[in-house]
Formats: C-alpha cells, sequence, structure tokens
C-alpha cells in the first residue's frame, strides 16, 4: 500500500510539474514570434528608408533659361527716359483761351496744342501796319517833290551857268533839293522801323500761339483754359507750362553703372533689355553711349542703351533692368531653353542624371541628350519646369533617400 501511494504521488507531482512548462515554451515562443515581427519590420523601415536618418540638400529648380543670362557680365538697372522731351510753354504772358491737346494725343511737329488771349496784340498790329502804310505814302509824296527839286535845280544850274540868276536863288533852290532828299530818306528810315513794329508785333502775336517743337506724345496736360500762363512761371498762380509732351522714337535706357564694371562696358556693346512691366519679354539693344561724369554719391555711372527695335507699350520712365553681354546673340540664342544648373547633373553608374525632390525624398531622373551651355545644362524631356532638384548631390545619395533641404 505504502509503494502504490508513493507511485500515485510521484504520478501526481509529474502532472502538476507537467503543466506550467508548456505554458512557458509557449510564452517564450510568442515573445520569440514578437521579436522577429519587429525586426523585420526595422529592417523593412531601414531598407525603406522610413528610419534612416535626412541628408541635407541644397536644391535648385529646373526652369526657362534665356542664353543671355550666361553670357551676361554684369547686370545693372534704370528707367526708360525719352532723349527729346520738352515742357511746352509760351514766351508771352496771357490767359488760356484754347487748349488742344490732351494726354496720349500724338502730335506732328507745328501742332497747335493751345492759344493765349491775342486781342491786343492783334490790335498793335494793326496799328503797326496802319502806320506803315502812312508812311509809305509819305515815302511818295517825298520822292515826288524829291523830283520836282532836281528839276528845278537842274533848271536854275543851268541860269546861274549863263549868269541870269541871282546866286542867292541858286543857293536857296539847292537847299530845297537837299532837304527834298532828307524828307525821302526820313521817309524810307520811318518805314523801316514800322515794318519792324510790324514784325515784331506779328512775332508777339505768333508767341500766343503754342505749338509741338517737334514730333511726339502728349504725356501730361499741366494748364487748362481760363489759366494765366506766364514765361518762367513768373507769376505765383500762373502755369509755366502748358503740356509736357516726348519723342517716344528717341527712349532709351539710362543705366547706373558701378564704376567697378565701367571697364566692362563700350559703346555698341550688345544688351538685352528687360523691362519689369513685361518680364516675359526681352528687348535686344546697343550702348548708345556712356555720359562722361560719375555720380560721387552713388559711385555709378550713367550708360544710356538703345532699343534695337521700340515696342509701343514701351513708354517714359518705366524701370528696366539691362544684361550687358560679352557677345551679340545669334540667331538660334533669343529663345529661352529648360534648363538647370551643371552643378545639379552629377553621374552614376547608371548614368547622367540628377535628384528630383519629390515629398522629401530623392527621386532619381536620369537624362540623356543634354547639352551644356555655360553653367547651365539644356535638359530635354522628362524634366518639367518648377521641378525642384538637388544641388551638388552628395556621392552617397541615392535614390528612395529622405532629404532635407537646407536653409
Amino acid at each position: 500500500m505504502a509503494d502504490a501511494d508513493k507511485i500515485a504521488k510521484l504520478r501526481i507531482a509529474g502532472k502538476a510539474q507537467a503543466g506550467p512548462g508548456r505554458r512557458g515554451r509557449w510564452k517564450t515562443l510568442f515573445w520569440l514570434l514578437l521579436l522577429a515581427a519587429a525586426a523585420w519590420g526595422v529592417a523593412e523601415s531601414y531598407s525603406r528608408g522610413l528610419l534612416s536618418p535626412a541628408t541635407t540638400v541644397r536644391v535648385t529648380s529646373v526652369g526657362w533659361i534665356y542664353p543671355s543670362q550666361v553670357i551676361a557680365e554684369f547686370n545693372a538697372s534704370g528707367y526708360v527716359v525719352a532723349q527729346r522731351r520738352a515742357a511746352v510753354a509760351s514766351k508771352g504772358t496771357g490767359r488760356l483761351e484754347y487748349l488742344g491737346a490732351r494726354e496720349g494725343m500724338r502730335v506732328k511737329e507745328g501742332y497747335v496744342l493751345a492759344r493765349l488771349e491775342s486781342g491786343d496784340l492783334k490790335a498793335e498790329k494793326s496799328q503797326a501796319e496802319a502806320q506803315l502804310a502812312g508812311a509809305r505814302h509819305d515815302l511818295v509824296k517825298a520822292e515826288t517833290d524829291l523830283r520836282s527839286a532836281e528839276r528845278n535845280l537842274r533848271r536854275y544850274q543851268n541860269l546861274w551857268e549863263q549868269r541870269v540868276v541871282a546866286r542867292n536863288d541858286y543857293e536857296t533852290v539847292m537847299d530845297r533839293h537837299r532837304s527834298a532828299q532828307a524828307a525821302v530818306e526820313s521817309a524810307k528810315a520811318s518805314i523801316r522801323a514800322l515794318e519792324a513794329a510790324v514784325k515784331r508785333a506779328a512775332v508777339l502775336l505768333e508767341y500766343t500761339v503754342i505749338r509741338a517743337p517737334f514730333d511726339g506724345v502728349v504725356l501730361t496736360k499741366d494748364a487748362d483754359v481760363g489759366e494765366v500762363v506766364a514765361p518762367f512761371g513768373s507769376a505765383v498762380t500762373a502755369r509755366a507750362a502748358v503740356v509736357t509732351m516726348a519723342d517716344l522714337a528717341s527712349l532709351m535706357v539710362q543705366a547706373d553703372v558701378a564704376e567697378s564694371s565701367l571697364s566692362k562696358v563700350r559703346a555698341g556693346q550688345s544688351c538685352e533689355i528687360l523691362l519689369d512691366s513685361m518680364p516675359d519679354t526681352r528687348f535686344p539693344g546697343k550702348v548708345h553711349m556712356i555720359v562722361p561724369t560719375a555720380d560721387r554719391a552713388r559711385g555709378t555711372v550713367q550708360a544710356k542703351v538703345a532699343f534695337d527695335s521700340l515696342d509701343p507699350r514701351i513708354l517714359p520712365e518705366m524701370s528696366a533692368k539691362v544684361a550687358f553681354l560679352s557677345r551679340p546673340l545669334a540667331e538660334n540664342e533669343t529663345r529661352p531653353f529648360l534648363g538647370i544648373h551643371r552643378d545639379a547633373v552629377v553621374k552614376r553608374d547608371t548614368g547622367t542624371g540628377c535628384f528630383a525632390v519629390l515629398e522629401d525624398r530623392a527621386v532619381w531622373l536620369p537624362l540623356s541628350g543634354e547639352e551644356p551651355f555655360g553653367d547651365y545644362v539644356m535638359l530635354p524631356a522628362p524634366a518639367r519646369e518648377g521641378e525642384t532638384v538637388v544641388l551638388k548631390p552628395p556621392a552617397g545619395l541615392k535614390s528612395g533617400d529622405v532629404v532635407k533641404v537646407a536653409d
């Protein structure tokens, strides 16, 4: 009996020990599987770059590059200025009675822009003309008296030679002849004076008519009908100018060139002009002249750049930027090309390409058929405008790596 009890106890003890062992093995197996899954997830994340550290890179953009940007020696800013510009005023003083100009109006040389009241000057001119007519009649009378005096002198001279008349009578006739001659000369002088007076009145009358000094466009209207116009604005309330006009055929860009860049500028040098109002249009031009004086305060020298051909959209006082080129542009270099800086293009085992940045990841873009042009590379498809690419990509950078754009 005792042995049987011992044997039973041994069996019970075996059962009691066997139960916890199985549970421990299952628990251990569960943790091993969990660790394996975690390790696989970490490895997969690393393989996909989710847990890899971000590479700091500098970026640039794919954009349209103008050939002039590549061959430009330097750039300068300035303004479009009409070389023929005038504040048109009257030399005389008067009240404005007619204004025939408005802003934006194109006029020819001699066109009547305005007129001043001129009734008093017209009266003076009529008076001078009447006096001139009277002086001419006086000249006719004086010339008639002179001819009569000459005939009488010849007759008395013959009588004197024959000793028929007294010397006193002969000298009296001679005095009358000289007096008639003086009267003629006086009448002629009066006529010349009155002709000058008529001419002066006509000139003063012409001063009341304000005409366009050259072909151009009226920029501003500075006076209205009824206002007093005075030369040089001598009166406090008087207007000095009636209109301001400019010859749009004389438009040039006056650019301020730094003294350090002056050695790169020469007359006739090819340039490209970009107006802020028309950023998509570039205008070819040439250096017309370098103004022979410097601005000591700004350290600049003014260069005048002429347009090769003028566009009606170009207006005075527009702001402009001028690229001074090292050589003239060829015919095939007037259009922009799609490109990036050459530092963005690298060679890898798979060939030549660049790294685009998409959603903070580097994506390899293979390139074929690219052409270098100065510091830029002309790109074929599939490059797109505005695409961000890595500038000087690190040697270890590969497609799929996480990147961080440097500040």
